[in-house]
């Protein structure tokens, strides 16, 4: 599924992002230093920012149009976006996070089901936990199967192991893994670690002061 991005600007607080490319690796990072731009590309595409100008389209459908006046809410976007704190509803349990935004009734493409989703990421057991008693790296399992359980189309993760010490990224690294290996979803991967990109992606935008390099 390719991710066409054509002409965008977006004037930040020390640059302007410009980004003219079609991403469609199975794994595409998007690489550079912290303060590139990484970020603010992936709420565009996830239509959390509206950029002042160009095109964004995923799988033949146009989500923005700075010259027709095109713009996708988000939550009609079938996209699927993991903040790097995870962002999880602090005041319910795991069962009712990963389930926020689940339909209880009908198909779930590529075996998106509670039940598979949960023994993939190895967190059947979390389901009863309050989120303040869970550690870092399962709050950031919970917060990929509650976007993996709303069916996205495209799962947009930023920097889903910062924060981590370099132990857990470790252990963490399988888990993603996983779900590149066993769900049919494009992914982009937000990152400044090379060791991240070898071991999971397979494509790269490079990204400098808000230019692609």
């Amino acid at each position: 599924m390719s991710v066409e991005l054509q002409n965008l600007r977006l004037p930040l607080a020390h640059f302007t992002l410009e980004v003219d490319a079609a991403l469609d690796g199975r794994v595409t990072a998007i690489f550079g230093a912290s303060g590139a731009g990484k970020t603010s590309l992936l709420e565009i595409i996830a239509g959390l920012r509206r950029p002042a100008a160009g095109v964004v389209r995923v799988a033949g459908e146009t989500l923005n149009d700075s010259a027709t006046g095109t713009l996708v809410p988000a939550e009609r976007r079938a996209i699927g976006y993991v903040p790097q704190e995870g962002a999880l509803f602090p005041h319910l349990s795991v069962r009712k996070n990963l389930l926020y935004g689940h339909a209880a009734t009908g198909s779930h493409p590529a075996g998106l089901t509670f039940a598979h989703v949960t023994e993939v990421l190895e967190i059947a057991a979390l389901a009863d936990r309050a989120i303040a008693t869970l550690s870092g790296g399962e709050r950031q399992r919970v917060a990929l199967g509650r976007a993996l359980l709303a069916s996205p189309r495209l799962l947009l993760l930023d920097e889903p192991l910062a924060g981590l010490d370099a132990p857990l990224r470790e252990r963490l690294l399988p888990y993603l893994a996983r779900v590149r290996d066993e769900f049919a979803i494009p992914m982009l991967y937000v990152t400044h670690s090379p060791d991240e990109v070898m071991a999971l992606c397979d494509a790269v935008l490079v990204l400098a002061a808000g230019r692609v390099t």
